[in-house]
């Protein structure tokens, strides 16, 4: 079936950088909208940044100037190149789909709950970034 698979998390530096990556398999990953969400330590589940099939954009105020969303369709690519990382960045990031395009991306709680529910068509596994002071 359909699947997300993330990569590129790991640990950094504040004012550091890492880029992470989102590869899609088995539905029609140019026809959807996708994202990325984070959980860090006791927050809930937010939206960070998002891009539509149309690449119209949408990310948080806290990560505006910061980091970049963008997709390669051609590899089924969703990625996140985020800057000037701070330690509040910390959290496990995971990359989302709605391909029905009838998905709500208003999660609450947890991601490890939303994912399970029926916000969206599909989620990866999570990876985690990790910024030190």
């Amino acid at each position: 079936g359909a699947h997300l698979v993330e990569s590129g998390g790991g640990s950094a530096q504040a004012g550091g950088s890492l880029r992470l990556s989102c590869t899609a398999s088995e539905f029609t990953f140019a026809d959807s909208d996708v994202g990325w969400y984070r959980q860090g330590p006791g927050n809930e589940c937010e939206l960070v940044s998002m891009i539509n099939r149309d690449y119209t954009t949408y990310s948080t105020d806290s990560v505006k100037g910061r980091f970049a969303v963008s997709r390669d369709n051609a590899k089924a690519t969703l990625y996140l190149q985020m800057n000037s990382l701070k330690p509040e960045d910390t959290a496990v990031y995971y990359c989302a789909a709605d391909y029905g395009l009838g998905g709500n991306w208003g999660v609450k709680g947890a991601c490890s709950d939303a994912r399970l529910g029926k916000y969206l068509d599909e989620w990866g596994q999570g990876t985690l970034v990790t910024v030190s002071s």
